[in-house]
């Protein structure tokens, strides 16, 4: 950046001499000659500014202030990139077995020909460190169910990494890295103190090419629902350019804290676009919380309710001033949100404070909370707004599940199979109102019938079942010909199958 000359001569206007171009603002004068000695000074201290320039522009210093950086990334880029690491994955995938295997005849005569042999798969990606001894996050994609996992740091040391705590849903994975003391490490930013608009880096690993930054802003908050892969839920918006191999990596602030885990893109050509989505930094606290914790299994808080967006119809409806909100539309008995008293057609807008316009929202702000917490939820009710408080509970597995696999004596050899309960329709996304037993397992046979993992089986030969031990006496009495009622998401279906 270059400074300016500036010569002000009271009484006689002033000349501004910047990188060669003279601007004047004169008031009349008297006499020719002075307004001739002051276009000499001006031209004087015009030649003086260009001869000086290059020197100045040879000088140049890192920025020391927030100004400041705000015009060269580079002392933050010095500071933040040191803490995102290249991720290096194999995950050995096995092969299908053949479709004859078990078969008395058929083994014999396609004992290895159908038969699918492993396979190794290699991923790439990046990762950030957030303490000093080795805990580093990255995307679920990157390294769920590798079998072995290399880090490589920007100074390029490298060590063996495990995986503490995945989870799909959210695509965040915490790791260890084994002997690692004394790194770089990024801090956390609230989630809630970003706006748009906010300057942002993004730094990663894109095309395995190695570390490289790019830079832009934050374009929207509470993005649900628009990012790719397995993902699902809260997104951060940003124009800063992300590309494959950016999965994992880091999208800081101007102050080198960590707003969010670059994710996704929205992309119709497989290159970045400008629309790309990033987990904001508050639901990566929670999973480090639980890692450290000792879980290998993220646990969210389970809410028991059912809902949609509230739109302008709806909104007016329910006397509401403005779209926004979930509309409850069902509720399990076992709801924590039934307990503290919420009801089918309350309007729920808010979640400590923060406005909730889709479940995907709610659901975040409830995992972030964290099981165990306490949230204040405001709803409406007849167009009065009310505040309650709402305990963040796990999903119970009450009444026990009961997890049972039927054997050699029953129809279906291997076949496993579950109670219903809030637990396991919450580990398997069902309905609500799903009562019987579900299908964990199909085993060999039990696809063969036609039933898919998932499945819940609610009738059999007319006669409702409840528990597992309901089918497996069913599938004793060998009946020969089988007719099962099975709600298969939202839809009953009819399976039938001769033994």
């Amino acid at each position: 950046m270059r400074r300016s000359e500036a010569l002000v001569l009271p009484d006689k206007g002033f000349f501004y001499a910047s990188g060669g171009d003279i601007y004047s603002q004169k008031k009349t004068q008297k006499t020719g000659g002075s307004m001739m000695q002051l276009r000499w000074l001006g031209l004087f201290v015009a030649c003086l500014a260009l001869l000086t320039a290059p020197h100045r522009l040879m000088a140049q210093q890192v920025p020391q202030s927030a100004a400041e950086i705000q015009l060269s990334f580079v002392p933050l880029v010095r500071e933040a990139a040191p803490a995102v690491v290249n991720i290096y994955a194999r995950v050995i995938r096995p092969g299908r077995s053949s479709p004859f295997e078990g078969d008395p005849f058929f083994e014999r005569f396609f004992r290895d020909s159908l038969r699918e042999q492993p396979r190794v798969q290699n991923s790439l990606g990046s990762g950030v460190i957030l303490s000093s001894d080795g805990i580093v996050v990255s995307n679920y994609h990157v390294v769920g169910n590798a079998t072995e996992i290399r880090v490589v740091l920007e100074d390029r040391r490298e060590f063996s990494a495990r995986v503490l705590l995945g989870d799909a849903q959210s695509d965040l994975a915490i790791l260890q890295l084994e002997n690692a003391q004394d790194l770089p490490f990024l801090p956390l930013r609230a989630s809630e103190t970003v706006e748009v608009g906010e300057l942002v880096l993004a730094i990663g690993n894109p095309f395995g090419v190695g570390q490289t930054v790019s830079s832009g802003i934050v374009s929207g908050l509470a993005r649900s629902g628009a990012a790719t892969g397995s993902g699902r839920g809260y997104f951060i918006q940003t124009d800063a350019p992300i590309n494959p191999g950016n999965s994992g990596g880091a999208l800081v602030d101007m102050a080198g804290r960590l707003v969010g885990i670059n994710t996704s893109i929205l992309t119709r050509s497989g290159g970045s676009n400008g629309i790309g989505f990033a987990i904001p930094a508050d639901l990566v606290a929670a999973f480090v919380a639980q890692a450290q914790d000792g879980r290998d299994i993220f646990v969210r808080p389970w809410a028991g309710i059912s809902g949609q967006a509230v739109d302008s119809e709806m909104a007016e409806a329910f006397g509401l001033d403005r779209p926004g909100g979930i509309i409850v539309s069902g509720l399990h008995p076992a709801s924590p949100f039934a307990v503290a008293g919420v009801a089918v057609g309350d309007v729920i807008t808010a979640v400590d404070g923060q406005p909730v316009n889709t479940p995907s929202e709610m659901i975040y702000r409830m995992t972030v909370a964290g099981p165990g917490a306490e949230v204040v939820i405001t709803r409406v009710r007849n167009g009065m707004p009310a505040d309650t408080m709402v305990q963040m509970i796990e999903a119970p597995d009450v009444p026990p599940r009961e997890t049972t696999v039927l054997t050699g004596r029953e129809v279906l050899d291997g076949l496993e199979l579950m109670r219903v309960n809030p637990s396991v329709i919450a580990a398997f996304g069902l309905p609500l109102e799903a009562a019987g037993v579900l299908v964990s397992d199909t085993g060999r046979l039990g696809r063969r019938a036609g039933l898919v993992r998932g499945d819940v089986i609610q009738v059999i030969n007319e006669q409702a079942v409840s528990r597992p031990e309901d089918v497996r006496r069913m599938m004793a009495q060998r009946a020969g010909r089988y007719e099962m009622i099975v709600l298969r998401g939202a839809r009953r279906i009819v399976v039938q199958f001769r033994v």
